[in-house]
């Protein structure tokens, strides 16, 4: 009786995940980090399409005070006098004076404003190089509006307003951070890899910006530039005033790191070949800081967004025309407590602000995790 071998399976081989690719496996695991995640890319491309989806122009003042804190207009979909559906309407709203409290009120009068998908409008460019008029909605009368979010001290629409401040917000607190990174990076990676001189004047650098109050230092260096400065460079110079101030902590960092690396095998090989110190520094010395440099920047942007609204709060930030989410929200401090009761919708804007914080902070928080391997399952 012969017996038939028997062939053992061949396992097939393993294939060797990179870094980048384990922690996206895990971070695909954290469903409240890709809701984070997939927030802010809405919120950006809110951002981006502003022009498109704000009904109203960036500058669009109203002729006279009649539309001056405009309460929000609802919508309506029937006909108060039929019952029957229709297309959407608002109705027009007048000033009148309530004899009791001698105070202006907006009550709705019986004038409908049809509201209409695509209407021509205000002029922009969409990133500055795409022109266009079409707005998302409207009713292409100017002298009836749809005030979805109310209006604020001028007249204008407070969603308009909201969503071109946006633009601002959100694209200072990105920039502002790469900026810093990029800066921290360098100077830590010089202050490793020379050490002696170098090492010791980015140090004593460092300690002397850690040394002054972060918000009295951003006060005194916007005090610089004078308050009548136009609108276009202001946003620069808060720009580059939130990447100085930002960039010692992650230069002390990255300093501290590099400093275990330079003596690593792969440096000292890459030099005794004869590459030259950026080589060394950007090609082998930076990319061991990825990970840290990821996680640290998602929850840095929410930092900067905080300080940039905080500043525009304290009317040192965004200038008219332009306006950011804590320039708007100033309007509420300016009505004091009645704002609560009179004008509550001028608090939307800090909606804005509290969501994009919470999104980023989401979004930090499932990455730290999806690169810690002490926490990957």
């Amino acid at each position: 009786m012969t017996t038939v071998p028997t062939s053992t399976p061949v396992k097939a081989p393993v294939r060797s995940q990179s870094q980048l690719s384990v922690a996206w496996g895990q971070f695909r695991k954290n469903r409240l980090a890709q809701i984070g995640g997939t927030m802010i890319i809405l919120l950006y491309l809110m951002a981006i399409f502003a022009p498109f989806l704000a009904p109203d122009g960036l500058s669009n003042y109203s002729t006279s005070n009649i539309t001056r804190f405009h309460p929000p207009t609802p919508v309506n979909f029937r006909d108060p006098e039929t019952g029957a559906f229709g297309r959407p309407f608002v109705f027009k709203y007048t000033q009148q004076l309530n004899m009791d409290t001698f105070v202006n009120e907006f009550k709705p009068s019986t004038e409908k404003c049809p509201i209409y998908f695509g209407v021509r409008g205000d002029s922009y460019r969409i990133l500055g190089l795409f022109p266009g008029n079409l707005h998302l909605f409207g009713t292409g009368q100017p002298d009836c509006k749809v005030y979805l979010m109310g209006g604020e001290d001028l007249g204008r629409d407070l969603l308009s307003r909201t969503l071109y401040a946006s633009q601002i917000s959100l694209t200072i607190g990105v920039a502002a951070v790469l900026i810093s990174t990029l800066i921290g990076l360098f100077m830590g990676a010089m202050a490793a890899y020379f050490g002696g001189f170098v090492d010791t004047v980015i140090m004593r650098l460092v300690e002397v910006l850690a040394s002054i109050p972060t918000l009295f230092l951003l006060i005194l260096l916007r005090s610089v530039f004078p308050k009548e400065i136009n609108p276009i460079l202001a946003l620069y110079v808060i720009l580059g005033i939130l990447a100085f101030i930002n960039w010692g902590g992650l230069a002390r960092v990255t300093r501290g790191q590099l400093l275990s690396v330079r003596e690593q095998d792969f440096v000292s090989a890459a030099r005794s070949l004869g590459a030259s110190d950026n080589r060394i520094m950007i090609r082998h010395m930076l990319p061991t800081m990825t990970t840290y440099v990821i996680v640290t920047t998602s929850l840095a942007i929410p930092a900067t967004i905080l300080t940039e609204s905080g500043l525009s709060f304290l009317g040192i930030g965004a200038v008219e025309p332009y306006a950011s989410w804590g320039s708007l929200l100033k309007q509420a401090q300016d009505g004091g407590l009645s704002s609560l009761n009179t004008r509550p919708w001028v608090l939307i804007p800090g909606f804005f602000i509290v969501f994009t914080v919470m999104c980023f902070q989401l979004l930090g928080d499932g990455l730290r995790d999806a690169f810690d391997p002490r926490k990957r399952s």
